[in-house]
């Protein structure tokens, strides 16, 4: 119908009805699958809206990432040439043949000669070879030769090693001492057939030019017991340190 009624219901209540809005009181069976179907489409669509919102709140993120922290520059490490070397090779290398044998050498003959049994060797002793003749010792350098061996069977004896010790003590310079400045100075004496030292030569410097003169000073104090070649007195050159410490 076309116009707004009245109606009354089963307990005698009148029903207005709005015009033009139908209404339908009726259901059906298939009713609560359409219910279903219903919700279900609302969940998909509000799922659809959850995914979009996500992904736009991680973009949003990583851009702020990108935006706020320092941006990463690559160096450029570059490259390193190896620059290649031509060698060349050395020529053929030729093996020389092995030389030839060698002939061994004949087989010695041996003479036939008949030995006396009884024949034999003197002895020798020191009896039957008296010094005096022996071969005189060889010829002992002079103090202008360079330090060299001399041969000796007895080597030469410091007799005044007291006085020394107290000589080196008074020409030790006093500036060096009072500074604490020591060294060893190593010489070559030459002693002579009566003991005494005929010349000094610095074999090994302290390092300081005042010890050194005060070292040569203190060998030609010494007094030697002579060195002895056999049975005779032999003038030697002898290696001698002498050491300035301050005690």
């Amino acid at each position: 119908m076309g116009g707004g009624g009245v109606g009354r219901n089963k307990e005698g209540e009148s029903n207005r009805v709005l015009p033009g809005v139908p209404l339908t009181f009726a259901e059906g069976p298939n009713d609560g699958e359409r219910l279903h179907a219903v919700a279900n489409e609302q969940f998909k669509q509000g799922r659809q809206r959850r995914v979009a919102l996500g992904l736009m709140a991680a973009v949003m993120v990583h851009l702020a990432i990108f935006e706020l922290f320092p941006r990463m520059q690559v160096d450029d490490l570059g490259a390193a040439a190896v620059a290649l070397e031509t060698i060349e090779l050395p020529p053929e290398v030729r093996i020389p043949p092995p030389p030839e044998e060698v002939s061994r050498p004949a087989t010695p003959r041996v003479a036939t000669i008949d030995v006396d049994e009884d024949v034999t060797i003197a002895s020798t002793t020191f009896e039957s070879n008296p010094v005096e003749n022996l071969p005189p010792p060889p010829n002992t350098a002079s103090p202008d030769d360079r330090p060299s061996f001399i041969p000796y069977t007895v080597a030469p004896v410091l007799k005044n090693k007291d006085e020394v010790l107290k000589f080196l003590k008074r020409v030790y310079p006093s500036q060096l001492k009072s500074a604490g400045v020591g060294g060893a100075v190593v010489l070559w004496l030459y002693i002579d057939e009566d003991g005494q030292v005929l010349r000094t030569v610095v074999a090994e410097s302290s390092g300081f030019d005042q010890l050194d003169e005060a070292a040569q000073k203190v060998a030609s104090r010494m007094m030697w017991k002579p060195a002895m070649n056999r049975d005779k007195k032999t003038a030697v050159w002898l290696s001698q340190a002498i050491d300035f410490s301050v005690t």
